[in-house]
């Protein structure tokens, strides 16, 4: 595991990608500048499942309060309008034979979570989801979240919609 992985959520999904046999490269959070010569943000991830696909992966934590997802209800899966344009930009540099997502690891809060035959992980004493949103539904079906934090979100019904268990895209 890197250790200088930015934040818990990307360091809990490396460690699930470590551990289900995923091949992948991480961008360095420490070499990103040399990234921004190109102008795009990166991304987090390049990920290479067993099918062969290419998969350009963006992560993005957020916390889960509730108490089921049962509904796949109360998942925050807001992301900036940067980070739209970023993933656009790779999409466009790597072509159409690479897939571009979201990752969103959901940390649960709450230690009772009913989480509905979905698969768990544990790490680091605590618990995360993970579920890939593609880039191409999430800009067909984004509204905008606030107009000063340039934030985009998914309607919850479009969410409930496009997102896939990490397990079910890459597994």
């Amino acid at each position: 595991m890197r250790d200088f992985a930015p934040n818990h959520y990307e360091r809990a999904f490396e460690n699930w990608l470590r551990d289900n046999h995923i091949q992948y490269i991480a961008v360095d959070e420490q070499k990103r500048a040399t990234f921004a010569r190109s102008r795009i943000k990166t991304f987090d991830f390049l990920l290479y499942p067993p099918n062969g696909q290419i998969i350009i992966t963006e992560v993005k934590g957020r916390l889960f309060k509730g108490t089921t997802l049962a509904k796949l209800t109360g998942l925050e899966c807001w992301v900036t309008t940067e980070d739209i344009d970023g993933l656009t930009g790779w999409q466009k540099v790597f072509g159409p034979d690479h897939q571009v997502i979201f990752v969103f690891a959901y940390k649960a809060e709450n230690v009772d979570v009913d989480f509905d035959g979905r698969e768990v992980y544990d790490f680091a004493q605590n618990r995360y989801i993970f579920f890939s949103v593609e880039l191409d539904d999430y800009r067909k079906f984004m509204k905008r979240r606030s107009p000063k934090w340039q934030t985009v979100t998914l309607p919850a019904d479009k969410f409930r919609r496009c997102a896939v268990q990490m397990q079910a895209l890459l597994l």
